[in-house]
């Protein structure tokens, strides 16, 4: 798992890509998008114009599902991102991904919060 996020950090497609099934399903519900086959992920992922980098913040899972949580930048805006992978043996058969914008803390929460510097966000600290 590690090595698909460095490399997808590295916009190295090809050892990216190795994690997922030639049929594998990858779903982006907030665009409405479904993409089928590991061609067709990697083709996608790889004409995006942005200059991307992935700051993973911790990885949970066990058997055959595991979550990733990261900071995916696009050109230097953060992105916070979920991605749940689905295995099937070895390799990734389903994978959806959930992005969330940065936004402004609420002063009404104010007095019972504690803020989060950026460092800590992508160092993954809590």
């Amino acid at each position: 798992m590690a090595q698909h996020w460095a490399a997808s950090d590295a916009n190295d497609f090809e050892t990216e890509h190795r994690i997922y099934h030639e049929d594998a399903v990858l779903e982006y519900p907030q665009s409405g998008e479904r993409i089928r086959g590991r061609a067709n992920i990697q083709i996608t992922r790889s004409i995006q114009p942005n200059k991307k980098r992935f700051a993973v913040q911790r990885i949970l899972g066990g058997g055959d599902l595991w979550i990733t949580e990261f900071i995916l930048s696009y050109d230097g805006k953060p992105s916070y991102t979920v991605s749940i992978m689905e295995f099937r043996g070895d390799k990734v058969a389903r994978e959806t991904q959930y992005f969330a914008a940065p936004f402004e803390a609420s002063p009404a929460r104010a007095p019972y919060v504690e803020a989060i510097d950026a460092q800590s966000r992508s160092q993954g600290t809590r």
